[in-house]
């Protein structure tokens, strides 16, 4: 979550903010998360954001998902992007690679450049784009709740404060007030397809009435004011399990235990190229020291830090005078820093709570202690949600019996993926795969398919499981056709759905079907274990 990064420069400066091989022989298990109840069917999305118009101190992101007052109130433009873009710089860089460019801000009802799949900054899941991709099979989907100190501070606007829990807290608290206005639109409390649930029991139930199950989670750099400054810990056990207390009473049940920048419980997975030098640059400014890293031994790495492009103005001018970006020994490249003791037990209360370990973003010297530990507990409550872990790792996830989500790529790099991970799907008779979108996370959604005219969606198209006729869909003026736009809006992911379809046939769409089932019997697993460290 939050803030993937993408492959081009382009999107480096978002994560200023913010997978195979066979396991050894003494990680193979049988998975624990056996079946509890009857089967649903429906696809899960492990990793996408709502609510994150209210981090880095609300103003970095456009539009929001429901306001009292209607679409024309939720969708509209940030005030820094009129009348033209030209003062957008964030939105520009990530979309294009340069602080410099236009756009026209008009969202409602005209949309003529945003949404789109490759605008990171404009609102891409009002609530009526989530409500289609439910009509079309979605039924779990994981909304983590995140914040970002360090982009919070170089964003020169805000409304708010940078402190993250603070800022979990709002969009808890927005997560609350969308199903309370759905509930409205459907006549009464309860009545609303959008449910928040806080147990697979209760996911399980709402998904049997044909709802959306939403899972809450955290996708946090400095969770409980968790972070490190020259080595020193800025938070104790006493504050780890206060925090932990309290987001599980918000209804939190899944977790990353680090994210974009090192902090006092582990290290974290770098980031490449361009956007690595500027995540580099805010890891020198949230810890006081650049990423230390050394050349691996093992197969596992974390990513390359390559050498860097040119930082955009607004970033280089936070670098310290006389001070330049480090150079490092031959890759691969491998984070020195790992698990700290205060991270172990951050992770043990995590499995005492009956909480989903979120194996992303954590380094691999992190990621493989985190294994050990669930490993000897014999705990299955671990997640891989958007393609940010070794996959060397990803067998022993599933060995587990954990879940893995993979990014939303364009369909033939989906496809791809799903194909080459099937043989472990099969030895650990997992029944299902999902997607982690990263909606509102500051990644691109799926782009278009290249190459497409040869078979492309043909519309109307029906869902998976015959329930639904979905035409191009339209809000506003606007018109939408995943041939051309991709997955410009939550709302296309059941279009992106059947373009993989006619790429890769119905054995796609069955797994992604299945994806619900699997991520549940994950979710039971842990909370069967729950106590376990």
């Amino acid at each position: 979550m939050l803030l993937h990064l993408t492959r081009r420069a382009a999107a480096a400066v978002l994560l200023l903010s913010s997978a195979l091989i066979a396991p050894p022989a003494a990680h193979a298990a049988t998975p624990t998360n056996a079946l509890t109840s009857a089967p649903v069917s429906g696809f899960v999305d492990g990793h996408s954001h709502l609510f994150s118009y209210e981090a880095f101190g609300g103003r970095l992101m456009c539009g929001k998902p429901f306001d009292p007052g209607g679409i024309e109130a939720a969708l509209t433009d940030c005030p820094d992007h009129h009348p033209n873009g030209e003062l957008a710089w964030f939105e520009n860089f990530t979309r294009t690679g340069s602080p410099t460019g236009t756009h026209d801000p008009v969202g409602w009802p005209t949309f003529r450049d945003w949404p789109a799949h490759d605008s990171l900054t404009h609102q891409q899941t009002y609530h009526t784009w989530v409500e289609r991709a439910w009509r079309g099979g979605l039924r779990v989907l994981v909304n983590h709740l995140v914040a970002n100190r360090q982009l919070c501070a170089i964003y020169p606007l805000r409304r708010y404060g940078c402190d993250e829990m603070a800022a979990i807290r709002r969009q808890a608290q927005r997560a609350r007030e969308l199903q309370d206005h759905i509930d409205a639109e459907a006549g009464g409390p309860g009545l609303g397809w959008f449910r928040i649930v806080a147990d697979p029991a209760e996911a399980r139930r709402v998904i049997g009435a044909g709802k959306l199950a939403v899972v809450l989670g955290v996708e946090t750099s400095e969770p409980f004011g968790c972070r490190q400054v020259l080595g020193i810990p800025g938070c104790t056990r006493a504050q780890i399990d206060r925090g932990l207390d309290e987001l599980h009473a918000l209804g939190v049940r899944s977790m990353f235990v680090c994210h974009k920048y090192d902090n006092a419980l582990c290290g974290v997975r770098f980031d490449s190229g361009t956007q690595g030098a500027v995540v580099n640059v805010g890891n020198l400014l949230a810890t006081g020291s650049f990423w230390q890293a050394r050349t691996c031994t093992g197969p596992e790495h974390d990513n390359t830090i390559d050498p860097a492009g040119v930082l955009p103005s607004q970033i280089a001018r936070l670098l310290p005078p006389g001070v330049s970006l480090p150079l490092y020994p031959p890759a691969p490249h491998c984070n020195t820093r790992g698990l700290t003791a205060l991270g172990e037990y951050a992770v043990r209360g995590m499995m005492r709570r009956g909480m989903l370990v979120e194996a992303d973003h954590m380094s691999v010297k992190a990621a493989d202690r985190t294994l050990d530990l669930l490993e000897a507990a014999g705990y299955p409550g671990v997640v891989s949600s958007h393609s940010w872990s070794d996959p060397a790792f990803l067998a022993r996830i599933y060995a587990l019996g954990g879940m893995v989500t993979q990014y939303g790529h364009d369909a033939e790099h989906f496809v791809a993926e799903w194909r080459r991970t099937a043989p472990l799907r099969q030895q650990y008779q997992v029944p299902g795969y999902g997607y982690g979108l990263d909606a509102n996370g500051l990644g691109r959604l799926p782009a278009p398919r290249p190459g497409n005219a040869a078979n492309l969606v043909t519309y109307p198209f029906t869902s998976h499981d015959g329930s639904q006729v979905l035409d191009r869909l339209r809000t506003g003026q606007r018109t939408w056709d995943v041939n051309v736009d991709g997955v410009a809006n939550y709302g296309l992911v059941p279009d992106w759905i059947e373009d993989m379809r006619l790429l890769a046939g119905p054995d796609l769409v069955r797994d992604l079907a299945a994806g619900a089932e699997s991520y549940l019997r994950t979710w039971e697993g842990a909370a069967r274990g729950a106590g376990l460290a």
